[in-house]
């Protein structure tokens, strides 16, 4: 590995069709400008996921940046990324807090979970790529996608669009307008966009409507408050470090903390690694690509890459994290590949986290904004899993397809819990996760020889191709309504 990045086409814009290969750079302040746009690519989501989560969203930005470097020092900077938030995670936090988690068991949960994903890649570069598409098939990641995703309903219905159900239905609406109407780069960070509407829609209603009564999920009924409050910003200092994490249960103020361990919370998270695995497969797949580089030999590196970067983060209270389809599709957009540009991106984000102002601006977003977002994006994650059946081509008239998944989705979908005693059981997620992937395999070792024939259907390609970002456009490059995939 070298830092010695070789200047393509001395260092000016390269002519059109013309590439700029992982260890090569433009000029200095053009490499600093393409960081700048990778920053902005991953921003959006990068806070937005820690604040559905309940954990700092100025802690997730600088830890973003820390599990950037960590990344790209990992694969030896073969494999161009940025690890920004992860949405495979939200389900899991939900139903920890559901179950009366706090932060510290969020984290330490993500942390387990992180720890997992690491030693799945490196298994993966040992054993190599090919074991991903034989213990994940694409039947079977489409369905752990799809249950995440709308598993996630109930959270959205009960917790955030009651704070304010119009400015929740404006938000959802400009979300979808900018979305599909917009091209360019716009579009590609469509929901940032319309989370800073929102933002600005909320303060001017409290301008002309003045005090909201609505849920506030931090008291558990309904109170009469601002929309928008900017006392904590006020308050917040310019440079410092991410405050502590004060306060318990609902009243609970997320900042860093040290993570704590309950199984029976780890279980509720884990399933999550599956589909880092398939996006994370699907992104290096993207980039060997657009690159023409053979990648297969660096995917159990990134897979642990990312992983690494998760334990990282959540040993100080950050965020899972995970590769960034957005910034794939800035590269695909400028045709510049350099890691030079990522290094930047990285140390960028690392000076963001470094402003308590910043975050105290992020976290004073209104409950109702966050409704209209969140409808979106989780019904896209889960969405995502039916792309991935599509594309591969999945045949639901094959009944070893269709009848072990179907059981696996409503388990997930449902929140369905399976009791084992009175301190453990497993239910939503988890439990539709492991019926899905051991019922599937089970299926397969009784099933006959014709159903199990690739002429039945069963579905071709990888275990997950860019299709399967839970975090971002779910192609490199594709329609300008940027968010295809969900971030």
């Amino acid at each position: 590995m070298t830092f010695g990045w070789r200047v393509a086409y001395e260092g000016k814009t390269p002519p059109p069709g013309s590439v700029v290969r992982p260890d090569e750079r433009l000029s200095w302040p053009r490499t600093v400008g393409l960081g700048a746009q990778h920053v902005v690519a991953m921003f959006g989501a990068t806070f937005v996921f820690p604040l559905v989560m309940g954990l700092n969203p100025q802690l997730a930005i600088m830890m973003s940046g820390v599990a950037t470097l960590c990344f790209l020092l990992i694969v030896k900077n073969k494999v161009p990324s940025y690890l920004g938030t992860s949405a495979s995670f939200v389900s899991g936090v939900a139903a920890i807090r559901a179950q009366g988690g706090d932060n510290q068991d969020v984290t330490g949960a993500i942390l387990i979970a992180g720890g997992v994903l690491l030693v799945v890649g490196v298994l993966v570069h040992l054993l190599g790529a090919q074991v991903i598409h034989a213990v994940l098939p694409p039947v079977v990641t489409g369905a752990v996608v799809l249950l995440i995703g709308f598993n996630l309903a109930p959270v959205v219905a009960d917790t955030y669009w009651p704070q304010d159900q119009w400015i929740a239905l404006i938000t959802m609406l400009a979300a979808i307008g900018i979305m599909v109407g917009v091209r360019g780069f716009i579009g590609r960070i469509a929901i940032f966009v319309a989370l800073v509407f929102g933002y600005v829609l909320s303060w001017i209603a409290d301008q002309i409507f003045g005090r909201i009564t609505s849920y506030d999920p931090g008291a558990g009924h309904d109170t009469t408050h601002w929309r928008v409050n900017f006392d904590q910003l006020k308050a917040a200092k310019w440079v410092g470090f991410p405050n502590k994490t004060t306060g318990s249960g609902a009243h609970q103020v997320a900042g860093w903390h040290f993570p704590e361990f309950k199984w029976a919370f780890i279980l509720l998270v884990l399933p999550a690694v599956i589909a880092l695995v398939a996006e994370n497969t699907g992104h290096v797949k993207a980039v060997a690509e657009m690159t023409g580089d053979d990648l297969d030999p660096y995917m159990g590196r990134a897979i642990a890459a990312d992983g690494f970067g998760t334990v990282v983060a959540s040993t100080f209270g950050g965020s899972p994290t995970t590769t960034y389809a957005e910034n794939i599709g800035v590269m695909a957009a400028t045709r510049v590949y350099s890691t030079a540009a990522y290094y930047v991106a990285a140390l960028v984000a690392i000076l963001f986290g470094l402003s308590p102002k910043f975050g105290a601006l992020v976290a004073a977003t209104p409950g109702g904004v966050l409704g209209g977002i969140t409808v979106v994006l989780y019904g896209m994650i889960g969405l995502l899993g039916v792309k991935i059946w599509t594309e591969n081509r999945v045949d639901f008239g094959n009944p070893l397809n269709l009848v072990p998944i179907a059981a696996g989705v409503i388990i997930g979908i449902g929140n369905t819990s399976l009791k084992f005693t009175d301190n453990f059981s497993l239910s939503g997620i988890a439990l539709g996760t492991i019926v899905t992937i051991v019922c599937y395999h089970g299926a397969r070792l009784i099933a006959p020889a014709y159903l199990k024939t690739a002429g039945f259907g069963t579905g071709s390609g990888t275990a997950a191709g860019p299709a399967a970002d839970a975090d971002g456009p779910p192609e490199a490059s594709g329609p300008p309504g940027g968010v295809q995939g969900q971030e």
